[in-house]
């Protein structure tokens, strides 16, 4: 990984105004906790709502999407990533240091408000538990909106339709299909490390282990193998 290109990429995502979205996410998930405690609500019940519906199933993969659509995506639109690309640099370290970024940003957006907002609900325990599977997450999210961001004009959209679509309906009407899908590799990581039975997947804990590595590995190796097909221009030949 080459610490130069991080650096670059980190001092342009937070200069970038998409960053601004990111801010008030995590306020809102910890802010919809204190308002379901005060209203007493069930713990398994609002950690349904709260952690699995809202923190794992919106938060997560939006805050990955724009994170790991624009360390790459927003530089190749306003071509900016010729400056990086004339350089002497492999596209696989390119690629990696884009990749650290992404989802250490992401990492830490979601894994620390799910960590307040499940320590409120239930303990040290379950906060521990979503903050470790939001950082999986996050990687396997990051190394998937950076493979869309060199493969497609319209990342955002081709990403939003796959959260909203595979993730948010068939996934769920579709046992099948969880097998690829990222949002039940978090919930199954929680639910094992949590020791929790509010939460239910059909993926196992070593489908969900091998998953998030293969679509990790795979998103990476996709996105500099693209890469390597931009010329110096800025263009796809």
């Amino acid at each position: 990984m080459n610490m130069t290109i991080a650096w670059i990429t980190a001092r342009g995502l937070f200069g970038r105004r998409r960053f601004l979205l990111l801010l008030p996410m995590p306020i809102i998930l910890i802010g919809i906790t204190a308002v379901g405690l005060a209203a007493n609500a069930p713990a398994d019940e609002l950690a349904e709502a709260v952690l699995y519906g809202l923190g794992v199933a919106t938060i997560l993969p939006l805050v990955s999407l724009i994170v790991g659509t624009g360390v790459l995506g927003s530089e190749i639109d306003d071509g900016t990533v010729v400056h990086i690309l004339a350089k002497p640099i492999p596209r696989g370290r390119i690629i990696l240091a884009k990749l650290a970024v992404a989802a250490s940003v992401s990492a830490v957006a979601t894994a620390v408000p799910m960590f307040v907002a499940a320590v409120m609900i239930d303990g040290v325990r379950l906060g521990l538990a979503f903050a470790a599977a939001s950082v999986a997450g996050a990687l396997a999210y990051s190394a998937l909106f950076l493979a869309l961001s060199v493969l497609t004009r319209r990342p955002v959209l081709v990403g939003l339709l796959y959260v909203v679509i595979w993730e948010g309906l068939l996934s769920n009407l579709v046992a099948g299909t969880r097998t690829v899908s990222v949002q039940h590799y978090v919930v199954r990581f929680a639910t094992d490390l949590s020791g929790s039975a509010w939460f239910e997947t059909t993926v196992s804990m070593a489908v969900a282990a091998v998953m998030t590595v293969v679509v990790t590995i795979a998103g990476t190796w996709l996105a500099a193998r693209r890469l390597r097909s931009f010329s110096v221009a800025g263009e796809t030949s």
